[in-house]
């Protein structure tokens, strides 16, 4: 490639890379605000405001292992070069804005995942995935919404019998001021664990370009850009996802909310810790169940919850398809 191209194309993909971040916040904003919003703690357009700054304030708690899970944990960093990032990011962009307008929670995170290997396959064929990091992260589909099932269903028995001989309005009370530090907590780990995928995919490029010499790290530019866009775009709301999220599912009250949320966030801070890239979204839907199941199973809309887990499995495959096609394309039109 003219060395005259090569900077305004790493420029161009830097733009585009936060652009996703951006869509990242924006898709998943419903994961940090549904439930203090069901529950009517706090007002929509407040509530932004609260998980945007815990989401932007993440990289001062969290180290950077999902960053390098993401950077070289998930496909040779041989393989990566300006069009597989491309194409990686067009896969995940656009399977966002399908499930974004239609309201559907899917993982802005398997999305750059399916993404990532798709790009990546389509180059390289399938020698090129690193099978232990992209075992974790497959395993943690299924994982961490349980977790976050479960720990809910644990959190809604200690709360219930320690409100045992308390009055509903005071018990009601009590958690809408608890959820302000379980939805702050939750919005600390969806910052920490989903801006980092980001800081990966940007960290790797300009390692197989060659600014980051012969040891892969991430630069700090890069952490406060990425974890700026996140929190941008959760400033701009995902109100059909929120709706589904707090609404749809289960209906909530602030001990629920505040079960689900800590729950969740739990789950987040272990993964986090760990290096794995989880899925915010399906953490706190696996979260939202547990507590709706721990009051009744009919209480819990499955026929919603089905489309959820539809949406899940069908992301990474998805997502796959259009970074491979997107590749294919870049690659025809480069030969002409």
């Amino acid at each position: 490639m003219d060395a005259s191209l090569a900077f305004p194309l790493l420029v161009g993909l830097v733009a585009v890379a936060l652009a996703f971040d951006f869509l990242n916040g924006l898709h998943d904003a419903a994961n940090s605000i549904a439930t203090i919003v069901s529950t009517r703690v706090l007002r929509p357009q407040y509530a932004v405001l609260w998980a945007a700054f815990f989401n932007f304030i993440a990289f001062l708690v969290f180290g950077l292992h999902v960053a390098e899970t993401m950077g070289v944990g998930l496909v040779e960093p041989g393989v990566i070069d300006p069009h597989v990032i491309f194409a990686a990011l067009v896969g995940a962009i656009v399977w966002n804005l399908i499930t974004w307008a239609f309201g559907i929670p899917s993982s802005s995170s398997h999305a750059l995942i399916g993404g990532l290997l798709g790009a990546a396959i389509a180059k390289g064929g399938i020698g090129v995935a690193v099978w232990g990091g992209l075992s974790l992260a497959l395993m943690a589909i299924v994982v961490s919404p349980l977790v976050g099932f479960l720990l809910a269903l644990v959190l809604v028995a200690i709360v219930t019998w320690a409100s045992a001989r308390s009055t509903p309005f005071a018990v009601d009370r009590a958690f809408r001021t608890l959820q302000f530090v379980s939805a702050s907590l939750y919005s600390l780990g969806h910052g920490g664990n989903d801006a980092q995928k980001t800081m990966g995919i940007i960290a790797v490029l300009l390692y197989s370009q060659g600014h980051l010499g012969t040891e892969f790290y991430v630069p700090f530019w890069v952490v406060l850009a990425c974890q700026a866009a996140m929190a941008l775009g959760t400033l701009m709301g995902g109100w059909r996802i929120v709706r589904t999220m707090g609404l749809r599912i289960t209906k909530l009250h602030p001990s629920q909310g505040f079960c689900a949320e800590t729950a969740g966030a739990a789950t987040l801070f272990a993964a986090t810790w760990l290096g794995v890239p989880v899925s915010t979204t399906h953490t706190i839907t696996g979260a939202i169940i547990g507590v709706g199941s721990a009051r009744r199973l009919s209480a819990v809309r499955w026929s919603v919850a089905r489309s959820i887990v539809v949406a899940w499995v069908i992301t990474i495959p998805a997502a796959m398809t259009v970074a491979a096609l997107a590749y294919w394309a870049v690659s025809v039109i480069e030969w002409f």
